[in-house]
């Protein structure tokens, strides 16, 4: 058996490096870019290692650099445990910080980038005749969601519908969706 928050410390480093390298691809574009790690917004958590649940952001130096025109680059799936420790969301928890940080942001839209162009019927890359579903309600997307759709995971449809921000999902493959 292993110690959960151990185990959260090294899952989160994925997310971390990503949140890091995209800042500076962005810089070498010409674009001013500043990551942020969970602990460092901070992203504040119940403490459930692998698990935990947002339960506060505080973006005010996120809002004011973004204010000044610079990117904001947030590491998702984790955040800060009450004991100082890093803490991971579990499965979707990407998406879950996602939704959270629009939500804190006071966004009126989160875009949600996956291996699909929206969300349809069934698995199109399982059935050909998948068909996309043009616009769902919070509450059908919760229900597919709940029965094992993996395009939005329950919590962050959840927590959309809380806090009333439209889910845009886009393929990270195809350029026009």
């Amino acid at each position: 058996l292993h110690d959960a928050a151990e185990y959260d410390t090294v899952v989160a480093t994925g997310e971390q490096v990503t949140a890091g390298l995209l800042a500076i691809v962005l810089q070498s574009m010409g674009v001013e870019a500043r990551s942020f790690l969970g602990w460092q917004l901070p992203i504040k958590t119940d403490g459930m290692h692998g698990r935990a649940r947002i339960d506060e952001i505080d973006g005010r130096e996120a809002v004011e650099l973004m204010e000044q025109g610079v990117v904001v680059v947030v590491a998702g799936f984790q955040g800060i445990g009450p004991d100082g420790r890093v803490t991971t969301l579990g499965r979707g928890g990407s998406d879950t910080t996602a939704v959270a940080l629009a939500a804190a942001f006071k966004a009126d839209r989160c875009d949600i980038y996956t291996d699909v162009d929206g969300v349809y019927t069934t698995d199109p890359k399982l059935h050909r005749r998948a068909k996309k579903i043009k616009r769902i309600e919070y509450d059908e997307m919760l229900e597919m969601s709940s029965l094992g759709s993996k395009v939005m995971q329950p919590t962050s449809v959840q927590d959309a519908k809380l806090n009333m921000i439209d889910i845009k999902v886009k393929s990270s493959f195809v350029s026009k969706s």
